[in-house]
């Protein structure tokens, strides 16, 4: 694509960005198109016109069928043209057309005879051009050329054919691997650039055969690769060949690392800086092994190249979140690269000392870290804080340097995003270490002075209620505090009179100075923050009223509340809409939670919120369901909820009855919770229940219910059935269901039922029990550090066959949907065509045990696919059992 060019002025002040396609209009470049049809062509002025067009190409501009294909036959005339640079442009011109296969036979001749010129570029151009735009039935007519292209000692003309064979491999196969034999000699080339391409063919072509990989690796290992490129290459397939393989148990050693070390006496940087990232990443790496990687590096720390610095300190950063003391000898190096011009080298260099330090470096390091900060970005300082963080939680004596450096930073200019991670920080400073308690509060209330973020002040005054009366002096906060209510916006004094009320329900020795100024904040002239002193003066008693007991109290200011948000919404609603002498009463508004409203139920290209959102791990929804369900006589005795599914639909859209369920998980015992809607309106249900055959879950056995007394016309309402189940087990079945109820006709005028009414009942879906219920969703920051640190104590490790599928993708999703667990760093995408791929997955499995998972997927040319499981966990039953889910799956 062309690029637009810079045009700088004397004053580098006023620069200003200029290109010569400004304003071009896809209607005048077709008109000047025509210039193609010139009987006397003008090859610079060809060239200009075929420029716009790939300009506007390369933009996004579409063209119609007409118009590519009276541009592509204009185009193909320029074939008459001797000019190379105007050819070179034809060439690119037709492959950013993309003819359809009618408009292909035109221009075939033409760059089949320049496939066999005498001019390399002409050759090499046809190569490429000829295979982006052909079929498999020209390519069976142009292999012999191809293959010859392969061998040919022009290298420019060789690379042409094999990039050009490495594309063909994705739509062409069986073609491409005939051709092995010309690659395997390519190989042997003394050209880099086509040993590089040679080498990328040839382990493509042989990628889905383990055995053939790895009889490529091990002779080429023994010296014929001479292209640094090419050896980069190689060092990745080894690598991959040696993860595969796996450290031999007799001896203790690698196959291929004394290749991998050979390599770091390369004399090219690159191959050097490849085999020394090659050896850090392997799977239980020894610090033996890892010494002479980490010796090259600490050369490159002190390189003039800037590429080079910040390749190795970026390896050591990795390095030693896993081997820490490995790379202490690097310390010296790394503190000269904390001043270095490139801030992402600093800052590399800065986080890497401060997760390898120790604690008698740690005041050193804060003050070269202080001078570093002003300089970098807000983005790099959020890194650095959050490196502090974990440095003062390792050495938690440092405290004092380390929470008065992020103090001082605070102070500073800085966005919303670094200086909530310094908040954050010091919260959870508090909050692991006591000793840094009354500093650290200190230290907040002197941030929110000055503090211009609404949200951060709101937190920190929510954080000091409930920390601030448990410290040693707990008034010296109240100077802090008030002034918020004087000197904030609406948002902050609210948030400012809570906090006071806290203080004066846990210190009885406050309460005489906080009720006056709770009486001072009667007068504020925001009706919220008038409405919260009344509240809390009443509840505390400042106002000469009963109080409540301290415990009341305490639980009304520091409980969470136990209503589901919407349901309070809904009665505050109908409070204000009908109007009522009587107070509000918090006790009258429902504690059930609301099933999914029928006009969401399935709504096309909707997403399920509230209740239809699945729950992913511990969440307030959660929390509700497990307070609903513990709140039935019935199911009291069964424990603490492990997981609640997403619902499940029973009913069609539109249907007389709506109904869905909800799968909650006990370890012994699972609820079925039916959400039911009449959207009838002259009909009212009663005794509503659902009849549950479970003939085909044959280890599930019935153990209780609750029916729902009335079902009125669109008010949601739920009825369960509880089941039991072997302890522990993934049990799994299918389950069929009958809503069964009493009919009762409603009379439209007057809105009141018969008093008869009528047995009936409702076909309702079956649903299933499945291995995925079993397991909640719960990702892990660093997958690598979580395997480690899991251990290979309970590692299980089998290969399966999955049989053929449409792709790696379709294979990907099938498991992660059987396993039911989160996909790790983004590796759930497959990307377009790959041969093989590999996933990460986390989880914590039924009985609160955590489980990780590496899959590696591959796929032949036949469709069908491999796989390779690996599952760690803290129990080994729970490893057995993923394997168990999978084999049967």
């Amino acid at each position: 694509m062309a690029q637009p060019f810079l045009k700088k002025d004397d004053d580098r002040d006023d620069e200003a960005e200029y290109s010569p396609f400004l304003g071009i209009e896809k209607g005048a470049v077709l008109q000047d198109a025509r210039v193609f049809n010139d009987p006397q062509l003008d090859a610079r002025r060809c060239s200009q016109v075929i420029t716009k067009l790939l300009y506007l190409l390369n933009q996004g501009e579409t063209f119609t069928k007409i118009e590519a294909t009276e541009v592509f036959f204009s185009v193909t005339k320029l074939f008459q043209s001797k000019d190379i640079g105007l050819r070179r442009m034809v060439y690119l011109m037709i492959k950013e057309l993309s003819p359809c296969a009618d408009e292909v036979i035109i221009v075939t001749s033409s760059l089949m005879k320049d496939m066999n010129s005498r001019t390399d570029m002409y050759r090499a151009n046809a190569i490429r051009v000829l295979c982006r735009i052909t079929d498999g039935t020209l390519l069976t007519q142009i292999e012999r050329y191809l293959k010859q292209a392969i061998v040919d000692k022009n290298p420019v003309v060789a690379s042409a054919a094999l990039v050009s064979g490495i594309h063909l491999l994705q739509t062409n196969p069986e073609i491409v691997k005939r051709w092995s034999n010309e690659v395997q000699e390519a190989v042997q080339s003394r050209a880099a650039l086509v040993q590089f391409h040679a080498l990328a063919l040839l382990h493509q072509i042989r990628q889905n055969d383990r055995l053939a990989v790895s009889k490529l690796v091990t002779s080429l290992t023994k010296g014929t690769v001479r292209s640094p490129l090419a050896q980069c290459l190689l060092i990745r397939y080894t690598s991959q060949v040696i993860r595969e393989s796996g450290v031999n148990t007799q001896s203790g050693d690698r196959p291929f690392y004394d290749y991998l070390e050979g390599c770091l006496r390369h004399k090219a940087e690159m191959v050097i800086f490849e085999a020394a990232r090659a050896i850090t990443e392997l799977s239980g790496v020894t610090t033996r092994e890892l010494t002479p990687a980490i010796t090259v590096l600490q050369l490159f720390l002190s390189s003039s190249k800037p590429v080079l610095r910040f390749a190795a300190v970026r390896t050591l950063n990795k390095v030693a979140m896993s081997h820490p003391m490995a790379v202490t000898n690097c310390n010296i190096d790394m503190e000269s690269l904390i001043s270095d011009q490139n801030r992402s080298i600093a800052t590399l260099a800065i986080t890497t000392l401060l997760k390898t330090g120790n604690e008698s470096s740690v005041d050193r390091l804060m003050k070269q870290i202080t001078n570093f900060m002003s300089d970098i970005a807000d983005e790099f300082k959020i890194v650095v804080v959050e490196a502090i963080r974990s440095l003062c939680l390792k050495f938690p004596l440092k405290y004092r340097s380390l929470m008065n450096f992020l103090s001082n930073i605070l102070r500073e200019e800085g966005g919303f995003e670094y200086k909530k991670a310094i908040v954050d920080s010091i919260v959870i400073l508090i909050r692991d270490i006591p000793d840094a308690k009354e500093s650290g509060l200190l230290h907040l209330c002197e941030f929110i002075e000055d503090c211009e973020f609404t949200y951060l002040s709101t937190q920190i005054l929510h954080f000091l209620g409930n920390e601030g009366p448990k410290t040693s002096d707990p008034s010296k906060y109240i100077r802090y505090i008030y002034n918020r209510v004087i000197l904030e916006n609406a948002t902050v004094r609210a948030s400012a009179v809570s906090t006071l009320a806290k203080f004066g329900a846990m210190i009885d020795s406050l309460k005489p100075r906080i009720f006056i100024l709770l009486r001072r904040c009667l007068f504020d002239n925001d009706d919220e923050v008038r409405d919260r002193a009344t509240l809390y003066l009443n509840t505390l008693g400042g106002d000469g009223s009963v109080v409540e007991t301290d415990k009341d109290v305490k639980e009304f200011l520091f409980g969470s509340l136990d209503i589901p948000l919407t349901n309070m919404e809904t009665s505050l609603k109908n409070y204000i809409q009908n109007p009522s002498e009587e107070p509000f009463e918090i006790n009258s508004v429902p504690r059930e939670v609301k099933s999914q409203p029928l006009a969401e139920k399935k709504a096309p290209g909707k997403k399920p919120t509230g209740l239809g959102t699945p729950l992913t791990g511990p969440t307030p929804v959660g929390d509700t369901y497990e307070r609903l369900l513990s709140s039935i006589p019935e199911f009291a005795s069964f424990g603490k909820l492990f997981k609640s599914s997403g619902p499940v639909e029973l009913t069609e859209a539109e249907t007389e009855y709506a109904v869905n369920v909800i799968k909650h998980i006990f370890d012994r015992h699972v609820v079925f919770q039916y959400n039911c809607s009449n959207t009838i309106p002259e009909q009212l249900l009663e005794n509503v229940f659902v009849i549950v055959d479970a003939s085909e879950a044959e280890e599930f056995s019935e153990v209780g219910s609750k029916p729902l007394k009335t079902l009125p016309y669109d008010t949601p309402g739920q009825t369960f059935v509880a089941f039991e189940k072997p302890e522990g087990f993934p049990s799994v079945g299918k389950f069929s269901n009958v809503l069964r109820f009493a009919v009762k006709e409603v009379d439209p005028s007057t809105g009141e039922a018969e008093d008869d009414g009528v047995e009936d009942e409702y076909q309702l879906e079956d649903f299933e029990v499945v291995a995925a219920d079993y397991m909640v969703k719960v990702g892990v920051s660093n997958f690598r550090n979580a395997w480690e640190s899991m251990g290979p104590d309970f590692e299980r490790i089998d290969e399966y066959g999955l049989g053929p599928r449409e792709s790696l993708a379709e294979s990907v999703n099938a498991v992660i949907s059987l396993l039911g667990m989160q996909p790790c760093e983004g590796t759930e995408v497959v990307p377009s065509n790959s041969r093989s791929h590999s996933c990460l997955l986390s989880g914590v499995y039924i009985g609160n045990v955590k489980v990780l998972v590496r899959l590696s997927f591959g796929i032949d040319a036949s469709k069908e696919v491999a796989m390779k499981l690996a599952v760690r966990s803290e129990d080994e039953n729970v490893s057995d059992a993923i394997h168990v889910i999978v084999a049967g799956g």
